[in-house]
């Protein structure tokens, strides 16, 4: 399997895509749609109209990854694209929660940090 690491971005492509699409045509909306590096390194997530199935497309280093999921019921939650849109970025425990089938609009995050300890 392959690790996501700190460095990697996971961006969410906004709108439908056509699910018969495999390696090549999900490179190619990487690249002209979404105006990435298929070979980046980065996660990209597609989604049917239907928002019960996605494609995720990744390179390792040494080849391309294309992994794929079905709802049996229920829906993926996908945000809607703001304007002309085409990407939305989210983070490792957003793609977590959403590969498990959390809304993320009923989530919220939290304003994290850290506490500073003045030395006596």
């Amino acid at each position: 399997m392959f690790g996501v690491g700190p460095a990697t971005r996971i961006y969410l492509a906004a709108g439908v895509t056509d699910m018969r699409k495999g390696f090549e045509g999900l490179y190619g909306l990487v690249r002209d749609r979404l105006f990435c590096d298929p070979l980046s390194g980065h996660v990209f997530l597609f989604s049917n109209s239907q928002r019960n199935r996605l494609k995720l497309i990744f390179w390792d280093g040494s080849g391309l990854w294309v992994c794929s999921k079905r709802f049996e019921k229920g829906r993926f939650w996908w945000p809607p694209a703001a304007g002309e849109e085409t990407k939305i970025s989210l983070t490792q425990e957003e793609l977590t929660l959403l590969l498990g089938g959390i809304d993320l609009t009923q989530t919220r995050r939290r304003a994290w940090h850290r506490v500073s300890h003045a030395a006596a």
